[in-house]
């Protein structure tokens, strides 16, 4: 059992077995990109809008959800799926495109959710509807790319919005029954080990039912390459990674879900930490020092009291 409340511990509880993500790819694009809030996109963001792994956008949904399966179901049984929509910005689309797509989704009986990895300024009034209705048929997430805290941060990064609309977008979406997960990067420049934690403590107290923790990758193609380049600005060291993330989780709510520890960014494109190329190791490390940490159950309740404090 892992000491912290993991996405397969959450969904085993619900379904009595792990669920497996399929990646799709509906060719939306992102504010940040078509010019409405600018033209470059977030500085860390590749040219595939973080959907690298995701299927062929030019394949319809029903085709890249029987690519995906047949990709999964040859490494391990599989019964039940999650209909991630990961490239770019998936709620950022003519309304009746999004429904016909999402909808496509639902109709295979294995897919079990829909997760909707989006911007929380596009999420506008006829797509929290739309997401409300199709939430009636199957489960629905939404994942909001928060990535820091920090507004001088998220200035850098070029995120395009404020902590106000974030917190306007998880109250909408909690008003509607509709799951949150936020996505955090650690290791932006700039920022230090407690403004990290001080943006684990803002989605504990946001509402959110999910997190996900992302090492900071430099991608090549992207801008935050070219700022690597200019500057050699320090990345993490896996280590201090290590250390970072179990003080984050140490201070996330028990029922808040860890959907993720860290990710891996494409090998061709990874530039720093090089390290980050073998996912299999750094979660192994990851979960070694968790077990070495005799003192982690004092430390959790610990924890627990200082969300408290904050909170109040």
């Amino acid at each position: 059992m892992n000491p912290y409340y993991s996405i397969n511990d959450a969904l085993r509880q619900r379904y009595g077995e792990k669920l497996y993500k399929l990646t799709l790819n509906i060719g939306c694009t992102c504010p940040n990109r078509d010019g409405r809030l600018d033209t470059r996109g977030c500085i860390f963001c590749s040219l595939g809008g973080s959907g690298e792994f995701a299927s062929n956008p030019r394949l319809s949904v029903t085709e890249q959800i029987a690519d995906g399966k047949k990709r999964l179901s040859g490494k391990r049984p599989v019964q039940k799926y999650i209909a991630y929509f990961q490239a770019y910005t998936n709620t950022y689309a003519p309304i009746e495109y999004l429904r016909q797509s999402f909808t496509e989704a639902l109709r295979c009986p294995e897919v079990a959710i829909l997760s909707i990895a989006t911007r929380p300024d596009c999420l506008g009034p006829q797509v929290l509807d739309l997401l409300e209705e199709l939430n009636c048929q199957k489960p629905v997430w939404v994942e909001l790319g928060l990535q820091t805290a920090r507004e001088e941060t998220a200035a850098f990064i070029r995120r395009g919005y404020d902590l106000s609309c974030f917190d306007r977008a998880v109250e909408n979406l909690k008003e509607r029954h509709l799951e949150t997960v936020v996505h955090v990067i650690l290791g932006l420049p700039g920022e230090t080990k407690e403004d990290m934690l001080e943006t684990v403590r803002y989605v504990n107290h946001a509402g959110a039912d999910g997190i996900k923790l992302q090492l900071l990758h430099v991608l090549k193609g992207t801008d935050l390459a070219d700022i690597y380049r200019q500057t050699g600005f320090r990345t993490l060291s896996l280590e201090e990674y290590t250390d970072y993330i179990i003080s984050c989780l140490e201070i996330c709510r028990p029922d808040l879900v860890i959907h993720r520890l860290t990710g891996d960014g494409p090998k061709d494109l990874l530039i720093a930490p090089l390290w980050s190329a073998s996912k299999r190791h750094v979660l192994n490390t990851i979960h070694r020092k968790l077990r070495e940490r005799n003192t982690w159950q004092g430390k959790y309740y610990i924890s627990q009291k200082e969300n408290e404090n904050y909170h109040g």
